[in-house]
């Protein structure tokens, strides 16, 4: 009986870990990853509005992902494709979370704009060189 009433006692502390909202930080993340992820599809569109797309790469520990942002939201070409309709408004969003909510909670550790234009990527793990 008292290993069933440990057994419970441990899977409602998971489960309170697990229902903890998010902070304002892994919610900005998680949205610039989904929207870099999202434009990454959009690339493979054969659409030729969607090439002339401004690049979208998101870091936001970086301050000019503010300006990119903007820029990408502004861009005044595209309406008429939904999947860059709906991008767009989840740059809106990011934007909006990260000058208004999390304002005082993000801590910009540069402010390189040519970063975003061309970012650097990790390199490539040895392993999959050699398969």
């Amino acid at each position: 009986m008292k290993m069933l009433l440990s057994l419970i006692a441990l899977l409602s502390a998971a489960l309170l870990v697990n229902a903890a909202p998010p902070t304002c930080y892994s919610r900005v993340l998680s949205l610039s990853k989904e929207i870099t992820e999202s434009f990454k599809e959009l690339q493979t569109s054969k659409d030729s509005c969607v090439e002339m797309l401004p690049r979208l790469y998101l870091d936001i520990h970086n301050y000019c992902v503010l300006a990119k942002l903007r820029d990408f939201v502004a861009y005044p070409r595209c309406e008429r494709v939904l999947e860059v309709s709906e991008l767009k408004e989840k740059a809106r969003s990011l934007y909006t979370i990260m000058i208004s909510y999390c304002r005082r909670d993000l801590a910009f550790l540069t402010d390189d704009c040519n970063a975003l234009e061309s970012p650097v990527l990790p390199p490539i793990e040895p392993s999959i060189i050699e398969s």
